[in-house]
């Protein structure tokens, strides 16, 4: 009785325009994801993501990007067995919008998309859950193992659409092949008579990881390798972002300069090694250890090494070996040296990743309160992140790091922000990196970043010069654009300062600059570093050292270029300190 006049009274209240609401006949969008058995046995743990377009081509995952995408929102899911059903709703974090319900009402082209993660229970005693490549450098939305659905077009209300079911009907394979009997993450590219490709279980890596972790590389030879039984080549390594092609666009059908050089009598021979680290966080280790990411300095220099030593005819000796690279490869390539001088000997790093934290990027992580803003008592300045030569901004910091925060919270966007964080400071309390500032309003943990230090390349060349500086007189070389696109131009000045000063020895080091030159600069092309390389690496030979066979012509390159470069650039740059 009592329910039935609760029940009139609310239906005569409605009727009279009361307060009493009904049921929403047409609840906010939300998506409904699931994948078949036939697609995935076993239950998935990861992020799902939708992706709406109003294009059709490409599929919307592939227009995903920092300015200039498409939207999309991500939810991390745990243990979705098929058939059953994950949402992308309200709660979703999205860029460029935030929230499902900030999309305009339309028609759309929609994808579902899956990043599947692997569960690791690391040595150091933390279990984390983070997305494994397979050959592909962690390229999120086309990486083995994810799966995907097929683009529907449909008409969007999102306030009154309700539920809209998504298939996962797709899963990615990987692009090279497998051995038998082995997994994905063990395959390597096919050989050719001058491009040959190294994989090796690395034991100090998968003791960390708690599973079996490989790294691999791409070995170029020189012209006349294998006619030459008894003949030892001087080694570049160079460092860069994961690619499964020849070092330096090299082709057998001699298609492109490079190539017709280094097959000529005018080449130096040299063998040429480019190194994969792909791994649980980005297509790059930083080939040093780190905290979240393990030991890969050791796995590179103790292990891929000697075993590129064992396979070739290597000049296994610091003296031949030097280490190139630009961007990610620059800071690799300096590191290297820097962590490891007795395996290396003398670097050539080209606009380099921060190497200078008072000047990450455009952030003093030290102490700068804000990574995203200046702020002022009654204002904030967005901080620009990447700028075009004429000095407008092409995205500020804060689109950046929402936009990974969006492919992955704790770190796991395989984006250039959640690397840096993962390879130079701590782990965290739960296992993920320590987060050196709030990924969404910016604000810095200088709790977090002073413990960035032992990573911060300048700070430690200044602590250690009296062990470092005999080893390393001499043999830093490192040169970037003076508009540098993500500013790393103003964190090499502060490495030149912090060099300058150095006594005992002297640091002897070589900075180039190239004037109104942006991100990818460089004072030679690939040619002529060669024949830099080699003259720098007869002069440090040990007295006697035949050097004929490998040489080729010398002195037809210089380590000071001249013609739109500053060398050195002028010391009062007004950098903070």
């Amino acid at each position: 009785m009592r329910a039935r006049v609760i029940g009139a009274i609310g239906a005569m209240l409605l009727t009279m325009g009361g307060t009493v609401a009904a049921a929403d006949p047409d609840p906010p969008l939300r998506f409904a994801l699931s994948f078949p058995s036939t697609l995935r046995q076993d239950a998935a743990d990861g992020r799902a993501y939708v992706v709406i377009s109003r294009k059709a081509a490409p599929e919307p995952r592939e227009q995903i990007d920092i300015t200039g995408g498409v939207p999309f929102w991500g939810q991390d899911v745990d243990g979705l067995r098929p058939g059953r059903t994950a949402y992308v709703d309200g709660r979703a974090y999205g860029y460029p919008l935030e929230r499902l319900g900030d999309l305009p009402p339309g028609r759309y082209t929609v994808q579902a998309f899956f990043n599947v993660y692997t569960t690791f229970h690391r040595s150091d005693g933390s279990t984390v859950r983070l997305h494994m490549p397979c050959g592909d450098g962690q390229d999120l939305f086309n990486s083995p193992g994810n799966m995907y659905g097929t683009p529907q077009t449909i008409d969007l209300q999102p306030r009154r659409s309700g539920t809209i079911r998504l298939n996962l009907d797709h899963v990615i394979t990987p692009a090279q092949p497998v051995p038998a009997g082995g997994t994905c993450q063990q395959g390597n590219p096919a050989d050719t008579a001058h491009v040959k490709h190294v994989k090796i279980l690395s034991p100090s890596l998968s003791k960390f990881w708690g599973r079996p972790m490989y790294v691999g590389a791409n070995v170029l030879l020189p012209a006349g390798y294998d006619a030459a039984d008894d003949e030892r080549y001087p080694v570049e390594y160079h460092f860069a972002h994961f690619t499964t092609g020849a070092p330096h666009g090299f082709r057998e059908d001699q298609g492109n300069a490079f190539s017709k050089w280094w097959m000529s009598d005018a080449a130096p021979r040299f063998i040429s090694v480019e190194v994969r680290e792909e791994n649980p966080f980005y297509d790059s280790s930083y080939v040093v250890n780190s905290a979240n990411l393990g030991p890969y300095g050791d796995a590179t220099t103790k292990e891929l090494i000697p075993a590129i030593d064992a396979g070739f005819r290597t000049i296994a000796a610091p003296w031949a070996r030097v280490t190139s690279g630009g961007s990610t490869g620059g800071w690799e390539a300096l590191a290297s040296e820097v962590f490891y001088p007795d395996v290396y000997g003398g670097t050539f790093a080209g606009y380099p990743d921060p190497v200078d934290f008072h000047r990450h990027q455009i952030v003093n992580v030290y102490g700068d309160a804000n990574a995203y803003d200046t702020v002022r008592e009654w204002d904030r300045t967005p901080r620009p992140d990447s700028r075009d030569v004429a000095g407008d901004t092409n995205y500020v910091m804060a689109q950046e790091n929402l936009w990974e925060l969006a492919r992955g919270d704790r770190d796991r966007s395989g984006g250039a922000w959640a690397i840096w964080e993962a390879v130079y400071g701590p782990q965290g309390r739960d296992g993920y990196p320590a987060l050196a500032w709030d990924k969404r309003t910016g604000v810095i943990d200088p709790a977090v970043t002073a413990r960035w230090r032992p990573m911060d390349l300048s700070a430690k060349l200044a602590a250690e010069w009296p062990a470092l500086g005999p080893k390393l007189q001499g043999r830093i070389y490192v040169y970037v654009g003076d508009t540098d696109t993500y500013f790393l131009n103003d964190a090499v000045q502060l490495l030149q300062q912090t060099l300058d000063a150095r006594t005992n020895p002297t640091a002897d080091a070589t900075f180039v600059y190239g004037r109104a030159k942006q991100h990818g600069w460089s004072p030679y092309s690939a040619q002529e570093w060669f024949s830099v390389y080699a003259d720098y690496i007869a002069r440090h030979a040990p007295k006697g050292t035949d050097t004929s066979a490998w040489r080729g012509p010398a002195g037809t390159a210089r380590l000071s270029p001249s013609g739109g470069v500053i060398m050195p650039p002028e010391k009062s740059v007004g950098l903070p300190r």
